[in-house]
């Protein structure tokens, strides 16, 4: 077909420009057509990891602190220390804005994307998500707060963790029944971990709870089996959700994000996980399920294999273990976020050796920049239809239980 100089060859559209306060719906709007394009209105969708931006609304949280030294030494800081009004007490680095790529992607956050007035940016911006992704439930964690494991001050992360746990129940968790979470455990503080087990397990919105970024506390010291005896008592399932940190030891020596994104948030649950089995909790606490949040999954394989290898030549470094450590890892939880599909053939092994059809939990990380639409785990070659609904809700409902994760309307007697 020829063309004339009146004849445009190419029809130029306006770029779609993404900056700090682009709606949420129009972010996702690919995501909102994958919807109807892979029928995932037909099937239960349940989102374990997603991230709210607390800092927006942290003024309320401040006034949720029991203590009232640090209450008003927090608000003090907030209001006469510059740029600090959104991260007073916190223990937040600056530093990991390098997810931003020089501000090209806008990470979570410093997002300020408008909401009506009188709403919470909270609220409005998670039910916005859920909408746009098609799903049914969110579990939605905090942002900042999840670097709360790696606080200086025990005393000052237990205060910001009970008070942000306050506000977020109060405000945030009441107004949608979509919107769930898994609140943050001030493990730090035994006594202070099984009051907040106590007072929220029953909530309708709470499914379970979290350890947040921790990297300097051993899951295996004996202070801790209450806390763990708790949970398994309520039948609360818990989380390790892992983070990032540029100021380990080894980490100091990367020079790169992309370096340091890698491998912290993977050997932050390998870690804990070698402990949680090689110190005999599956068999201390049966009734116990456990989560591994936000490390992927290429590192389950490596690990069950050099822990099998391990456990074989020294038994007795791990007196309480009944079978395999693979085998205790084939029964635990792990969500897909980041999912690494850039292997296909490892990916389709990696999801059998870890029992995926039966732990494998769908995860957005959701508005993080490496997000993943439910979508993704519709293009995943060689998963069966089965496998396909087991990840991406029925495993979670399982998991949680049809009391807290009822099928919605659109599913009832389908």
């Amino acid at each position: 077909m020829s063309t004339t100089a009146d004849q445009p060859r190419v029809t130029r559209h306006p770029v779609q420009q993404l900056d700090f306060s682009s709606d949420t719906r129009e972010i996702l709007r690919n995501a909102t057509r994958d919807i109807e394009t892979f029928g995932l209105r037909d099937r239960l969708i349940v989102d374990i990891d997603s991230h709210h931006e607390e800092i927006l609304e942290w003024d309320e949280v401040l006034g949720n602190l029991d203590d009232e030294v640090l209450r008003d030494y927090g608000r003090g800081i907030a209001e006469s220390v510059s740029g600090a009004r959104e991260f007073a007490l916190t223990a937040d680095m600056p530093g990991l804005r390098f997810q931003e790529v020089g501000g090209r992607i806008p990470h979570a956050p410093e997002r300020r994307e408008p909401v009506p007035e009188g709403e919470g940016q909270s609220y409005t911006v998670t039910e916005r998500a859920i909408d746009a992704l098609g799903i049914d439930y969110q579990v939605v964690f905090p942002q900042t707060m999840l670097g709360i494991g790696m606080h200086p001050s025990p005393r000052i992360a237990t205060a910001l963790i009970m008070a942000y746990n306050k506000w977020f129940t109060e405000k945030v968790l009441g107004r949608d029944p979509r919107i769930k979470t898994m609140l943050g455990l001030p493990i730090t503080d035994p006594d202070a971990a099984i009051e907040t087990i106590r007072l929220y397990h029953d909530h309708p919105g709470v499914l379970g709870f979290l350890i947040t970024s921790q990297r300097f506390f051993s899951v295996h010291e004996n202070a801790y089996m209450p806390v763990y005896a708790e949970l398994e008592k309520h039948g609360m399932p818990l989380g390790f959700h892992a983070g990032p940190n540029w100021g380990d030891s080894w980490t100091k020596t990367m020079n790169r994000f992309t370096a340091v994104h890698a491998m912290s948030f993977v050997t932050c649950n390998m870690t804990h996980l070698s402990n949680w089995l090689f110190n005999g909790l599956p068999e201390r606490f049966p009734g116990l399920d456990v989560i591994w949040i936000e490390s992927g999954l290429a590192w389950i394989p490596f690990l069950m294999q050099r822990l099998d290898h391990e456990y074989l030549l020294r038994v007795s470094d791990a007196p309480l273990l009944e079978k395999f450590p693979s085998e205790y890892m084939r029964e635990m939880y792990y969500t897909t976020q980041p999912l690494e599909v850039s292997h296909p053939q490892a990916l389709r092994q990696t999801l059998d050796m870890m029992n995926a059809e039966q732990t494998l939990l769908y995860s957005s990380d959701w508005p993080h920049w490496d997000f993943d639409p439910p979508a993704r785990i519709m293009t995943i070659d060689g998963l069966s239809e089965t496998a396909r609904d087991n990840i991406l809700g029925r495993n979670a409902q399982r998991l949680f239980g049809t009391d807290k994760l009822p099928d919605p309307a659109h599913l009832a007697g389908a």
